[in-house]
């Protein structure tokens, strides 16, 4: 039997990288298949050269044993393939039988044959077995619903093969299950899919066999039966890398930050964005905030760190020289002088100044402050510049020149020069929105312990994360937000993903089971 999609010597080189470097791939029928690498190893270059969103420069491709050129992704379509993007690309007002034929409308002379789209959106629904009316508009789904929809978009053209580029990261365990059944009967009924990841563990439980990428080449294949998460890790970074830190239980001590019943009204719509938030911070403990992204966690990190006005509402926190003070109305610059530090879910908007060097970016938030200004205002080049060979060294950020300009980092490295930046001022609070987002696994890694060392010290942690493996990893504590309200607590011992991902849905803690 032919294969699904054969690559050969696919090459693709961008201005300063090669993306992809004679990379071979095999996708059979009937089989989920992990495409697994680092940020930057050139999985997502290549799917997007099968899909036909780029070109190769080099290579071939046979898509069931037929040798085919796709110039676009309307020749990946008529072939069969179809892809789920990360971020959706629906409609948000239309329906969800009208997203599904935009582009391919079935018509009465030049009109929509809307009996015929509902018809045919009723008729794939009830064939894969999803949770969907036809009439009901996208906007009004929430985010597991809408992948459904971007799910059967593909299958309405016909797809055979899918491509699935990280699509569990917006959804509940509960949901994740569904999509992995799904996936599965697609499976079984012959088709294949390409399932992109960083969840290895995800990777372990649905994948029948895994690429590993590195650096733009291929690594290797293995099948589910021959490896783990220990060795696809090692294939993936080139070296062993702990999956799960390790911490002690933590020892609380006084309350170091307090928010109180904290109300952010929608701009447009008749709904609170956040709807009475409250909690408390202690020292030496990390307090994990969970939610499906959207559900008003990066507005309460906004409000906490100054970047937003709340409503109404208190936020009281201990500075540096300790005691509790009212920082309701205080700025963003005000709040930092006084002992918070933030790490922005948006490194590059928010966390790094790109065209800068990473000696000025070392020091950010405290360039206007002694010893980096002199009596004059001239900047203390001799004073910067030492401090950001000193965070280089102990955060092990690469390239090592303090001169180069951030633009050039990795994104693992680049978090490392804002986590360090922020741990090296000695704050009273910590404040990491989405810590390692868009971070290689061994940085993860670099990332976590430096945090839960922090925390060991005595350091107050706010972590903001849509990542369950890392909240349920480095919390100690966890609430959850949903539509703007936390459902409940958790203590670390109490909390499964199962419990989690109903109370992520808009369960309480007191209806989640045990």
């Amino acid at each position: 039997m032919p294969k699904a999609v054969r690559m050969l010597g696919i090459s693709k080189e961008f201005p300063l990288v090669k993306a992809n470097d004679a990379v071979d791939f095999e996708l059979e029928w009937g089989e989920v298949h992990a495409l697994i690498g680092e940020n930057g190893a050139g999985k997502s270059t290549l799917m997007k050269i099968l899909y036909g969103m780029q070109p190769p420069d080099s290579g071939t491709i046979e898509v069931n044993g037929e040798h085919v050129t796709i110039h676009n992704a309307r020749d990946a379509i008529d072939l069969g393939i179809g892809k789920v993007h990360q971020h959706f690309m629906l409609v948000e007002p239309l329906t969800v039988a009208e997203n599904l034929v935009l582009g391919s409308e079935p018509r009465i002379g030049p009109m929509l044959d809307r009996r015929a789209a509902v018809r045919r959106t009723e008729g794939l629904i009830a064939e894969f077995g999803f949770d969907l009316a036809p009439d009901t508009r996208i906007e009004d789904l929430p985010v597991g619903l809408q992948q459904q929809v971007e799910i059967l978009k593909a299958l309405y053209r016909e797809a055979r093969i899918l491509i699935l580029d990280e699509p569990t990261a917006v959804l509940t365990p509960q949901e994740t299950r569904g999509l992995f059944r799904f996936l599965r009967e697609f499976a079984a009924k012959g088709n294949a899919a390409v399932f992109i990841s960083h969840k290895l563990d995800e990777v372990m439980e649905i994948c029948d066999r895994m690429s590993v990428m590195r650096d733009g080449r291929m690594i290797g294949t293995v099948n589910r039966a021959d490896t783990d998460q220990r060795r696809l890790a090692n294939m993936m970074v080139g070296r062993d890398v702990l999956l799960r830190v390790k911490k002690r239980p933590a020892t609380p001590g006084a309350v170091a930050l307090e928010v109180r019943d904290l109300v952010l009204k929608h701009p447009v719509k008749p709904r609170n964005v956040l709807d009475g938030v409250g909690f408390s911070l202690r020292r030496g403990e990390i307090l994990g905030v969970a939610g499906v992204e959207g559900n008003g966690q990066s507005e309460l990190v906004e409000v906490v760190t100054g970047l937003r006005k709340a409503d109404t509402g208190t936020v009281l926190a201990e500075g540096k020289g300790g005691g509790m003070r009212d920082l309701t109305r205080e700025d963003a610059r005000e709040r930092h002088q006084f002992g918070l530090s933030h790490v922005p879910e948006d490194r590059n908007g928010r966390g790094l100044v790109m065209g800068f060097s990473a000696s000025l970016n070392s020091i950010l938030g405290d360039h206007y402050r002694a010893p980096y200004v002199g009596r004059a205002g001239l900047l203390q080049d001799d004073a910067i510049e030492g401090h950001a060979r000193k965070l280089i060294k102990d955060y092990d950020v690469r390239p090592t020149d303090p001169d180069i300009t951030v633009s050039s980092y990795s994104g693992g490295n680049a978090q490392k020069l804002i986590v360090a930046r922020e741990l090296e001022r000695d704050p009273s609070v910590l404040v990491l929105a989405q810590p390692t987002r868009g971070v290689d696994i061994g940085a993860i890694e670099f990332i976590h312990q430096r945090i839960v060392e922090a925390r060991d010290a005595g350091l107050p942690v706010l972590l903001v994360s849509a990542d369950l493996n890392e909240i349920m990893s480095l919390s100690d504590r966890i609430i959850v937000m949903y539509e703007g309200r936390v459902m409940g607590e958790l203590s670390h011992g109490d909390a499964t993903p199962e419990k989690l991902g109903l109370m992520m849905a808009g369960s309480t803690a007191e209806l989640a089971p045990a």
